[in-house]
């Protein structure tokens, strides 16, 4: 049996005995009990299509380094306050460069009775790295296009079994499994079982008895709610991206009407930081997931200068244990021009923020001239959505770029980066 072990009750989480964060010295009590998480869904990526293709930011891809690299990480994360973070068998979409229809990060066999034993082994590892700091790993089992090398429904039900099978024989304490990442997107339609809610339940509950009783729940996409697949979790996961924090408290309203005595967990949001006050006040726990820096491979899996440091102090302080003192003009980082941070001469720029909510608008400009006024959280250039946007395209070596803060308080600051 290994270091750590979770229970669920009354709706919160204890980890070997203890309410979550009711550890930390001074924690507010408020969020004693929940699971505050990070997207790492990346952690045992590999593209037997082409993994030449991910030599790239001035690093080369190698599957083993990558989970290598995300062992280290790991207790840095648990030192910021992050008790659980999310791991895929299948991954995500580097949503932002490669299509993920092009790339073949796959562990099953076509009929499902087969797993990689490498991708077995690189899972194993995160999972007991996480046992030894006290950490939750949440296991998914399904991403979107990548179900098309399952041959059928069949197929998709011996998956469930054996990964279950394997987690059972290891006696992990420390996992919740996620049958899929957004089940309801149109690339699981080939799979009844995994794109209708029927087919979900009866994965959830195949989960649960095959794994010896482990927690189970199925995301669906941001704002997405499903009654019967909530009834059927132990744990009701839910993403908010996509999601204005109007839209994620209605959301969040929904999920706890359903049974209170089980945990809300988001384990899929943005990098929008303010979207942690709504958790926080309806005592949720949130999901930092940023597809910049934590899901284009190669991952650095450290905790990277703007969006992720900003997150991690903010984190704390809704914790309650530490209160970031820092200037006003440290509190700003002008993201997407750092030296490698390119792809097929496409960059991705946008303003990370410690307190993003002060901010009214951001003008960003090109070598002195006006490019683009951007007005909501995560501030990026090309917005989409708070977790997608645009590249810029064409930036050369030398360009200066700024961005001046306009706040509510009539303040201004600027940032300026100029690009290696």
């Amino acid at each position: 049996m290994g270091k750590t072990s979770y229970r669920i009750e009354n709706g919160n989480f204890y980890i070997n005995g203890k309410l979550t964060y009711s550890e930390l010295p001074g924690s507010d009590k408020n969020v004693h009990g929940l699971l505050f998480n990070a997207r790492f869904i990346q952690g045992v990526f590999d593209d037997k299509a082409g993994r030449e293709r991910f030599h790239r930011f001035g690093r080369r891809f190698d599957p083993q380094e990558n989970t290598e690299l995300l062992l280290h990480a790991l207790p840095t994360w648990y030192e910021a306050g992050i008790r659980a973070v999310t791991v895929g068998f299948q991954g995500g979409g580097p949503c932002f460069t490669i299509d993920n229809t092009t790339i073949e990060n796959n562990p099953y066999g076509s009929d499902g009775k087969q797993i990689d034993p490498a991708y077995l082994e690189r899972m194993g590892r995160i999972i007991d790295e996480a046992d030894r700091i006290g950490m939750v790993i949440i296991v998914s089992l399904f991403y979107g296009s990548q179900t098309r090398f399952l041959k059928d429904d069949e197929a998709i039900e011996n998956a469930v079994v054996n990964v279950c099978h394997w987690l059972k024989d290891r006696d992990d304490r420390n996992v919740i499994i996620e049958i899929a990442n957004e089940h309801d997107i149109d690339c699981y339609r080939i799979h009844p079982v995994l794109s209708c809610e029927e087919g979900i339940v009866k994965l959830i509950r195949t989960a649960r008895k095959e794994s010896g009783g482990m927690p189970v729940g199925c995301s669906g996409t941001g704002g997405y709610f499903s009654r019967k697949i909530a009834e059927a979790s132990d744990v009701i996961l839910i993403h908010g991206n996509g999601q204005n924090r109007s839209q994620l408290a209605q959301l969040i309203k929904k999920a706890k009407a359903v049974r209170p005595e089980r945990p809300v967990v988001v384990n899929e949001d943005s990098q929008a930081i303010s979207q942690l006050e709504v958790t926080f006040n309806n005592r949720v726990s949130w999901g930092y997931y940023n597809n910049m820096t934590k899901q284009e491979p190669p991952v650095d899996w450290g905790i990277t200068p703007g969006e992720d440091y900003f997150f991690a102090l903010r984190l704390r302080e809704y914790l309650g244990i530490s209160k970031a003192d820092i200037p006003i003009e440290d509190q700003f980082y002008l993201q997407g021009l750092e030296k490698d941070n390119e792809y097929e001469g496409k960059r991705f720029i946008r303003l990370a923020s410690l307190y993003p909510e002060k901010i009214n608008y951001v003008d960003f400009y090109r070598n002195a001239v006006f490019y683009e006024r951007v007005y909501d959280d995560p501030f990026c250039i090309n917005y989409m959505f708070n977790w997608l946007q645009g590249p810029v395209e064409g930036i050369k070596a030398g360009e200066e770029w700024k961005a001046v803060i306009q706040l509510y308080d009539g303040r201004r600051v600027g940032k300026t980066a100029v690009v290696v």
